[in-house]
């Protein structure tokens, strides 16, 4: 992430990319009353995830539907599901061969490789939800180098975006299947073949390649489209997103939350909430924060989960920012900024319209 001073964005418009090369140094955050930010989910049914980049002020929203596997660029050859579409995948016993695999050979496993609540077992169809992803957990075990130790797998692709009317103070992140895919995952030179059709599909086998980009945490791939794409800006050019999320209700299962934020810590980002208490407000405590205040000890960077859910309330009494909460957050540069958040509807009381904002720290 290139510190471009804020000065230059006029009008504090937001910039999809930053156009400095990686090899060109960072230019120092300059000191600022800070910034109040209206992060583009787009409604009740939140179409979008969002990518934040506080040292430029940017921002890129992308369609929760336009990606289904990432593949991960670092040392270790690992795929992740799109957790914001409730994706899940097993490994199917004894498949050997792409092409016989069809809903009568897979059995009982439709019904298992879900996304829900009620049942623990539902856990191990999704990515490790704290997103360690080079030493956690991955529903699709990570490719091995011998092509026939890489097993073939059923993929749930989850579901699709609501488009119908959603009450106010309420949310759908949808419900109508996107269908069942099989795929095979292997290594390709420095990248991965992925094989895959949808699960009857017994002729035509389609096949991608990838190749690590490691200016980013992962390269992303769309089945459904047959192609590669852009989602998430290079690893240093982004610290929080916005997403609905497939998170872990630890002894129930799997469950699909709206409005959920994660940090980059992928990227090397790290945060922690402070929570006032007694008769200071959660205002006055965030303007009163200052640079000497940061606890180090106190970040977090092995969570992206770390704001999660945790800044807003939900539930019958209507939708809500928690107004005694606020966060501090380190980017992969070592810059400082305060967060604080302040709405998460719009005026009609539609949710999916988060407003935040930040200051740095120096």
């Amino acid at each position: 992430m290139k510190k471009i001073l804020f000065y230059l964005l006029i009008g504090g418009a937001f910039i999809a990319q930053s156009c400095i090369n990686d090899n060109e140094d960072p230019v120092a955050v300059p000191k600022t009353d800070g910034y109040t930010v209206d992060a583009k989910v787009g409604g009740a049914t939140q179409p979008n995830q969002v990518w934040f980049d506080f040292g430029t002020n940017s921002m890129v929203a992308t369609k929760r539907t336009d990606w289904d596997l990432a593949f991960y660029t670092g040392n270790e050859f690992k795929v992740i599901l799109n957790a914001s579409v409730a994706m899940a995948a097993a490994k199917i016993p004894n498949a050997t061969d792409i092409k016989q695999v069809t809903t009568a050979s897979v059995g009982s496993m439709i019904s298992q490789v879900v996304v829900g609540p009620y049942s623990a077992a539902n856990i191990g169809y999704i990515d490790d939800v704290k997103g360690n992803i080079p030493s956690g957990y991955t529903a699709i075990e990570e490719v091995k180098a011998n092509v026939s130790d890489n097993g073939i797998y059923l993929v749930n692709m989850g579901v699709k975006i609501f488009t119908g009317n959603v009450a106010a103070g309420s949310v759908n992140t949808g419900s109508e299947s996107r269908g069942w895919m099989k795929i095979q995952v292997v290594r390709q030179g420095n990248g991965y073949k992925v094989r895959y059709a949808p699960l009857d599909e017994t002729t035509n086998i389609k096949e991608l390649n990838v190749t690590k980009n490691s200016a980013y945490n992962y390269n992303f791939v769309s089945l459904v489209n047959d192609n590669l794409v852009s989602i998430q800006p290079e690893k240093k050019n982004w610290d929080i997103g916005f997403t609905v999320f497939t998170n872990v209700i630890e002894g129930m299962g799997t469950y699909v939350y709206a409005d959920f934020i994660t940090i980059n810590n992928m990227g090397g980002a790290g945060a922690y909430e402070i929570k006032t208490t007694g008769t200071t407000t959660g205002a006055e405590a965030y303007n009163n924060f200052k640079f000497s205040d940061i606890d180090q000890s106190q970040f977090v960077y092995d969570d992206q989960r770390v704001i999660g859910s945790n800044w807003r309330e939900a539930g019958p009494s209507g939708s809500q920012v928690k107004s005694t909460v606020f966060y501090v957050i380190k980017d992969a540069e070592g810059y400082y900024f305060k967060l604080r958040f302040k709405n998460m509807t719009d005026e009609k009381g539609e949710r999916g319209h988060p407003q935040f904002e930040y200051k740095p720290l120096f």
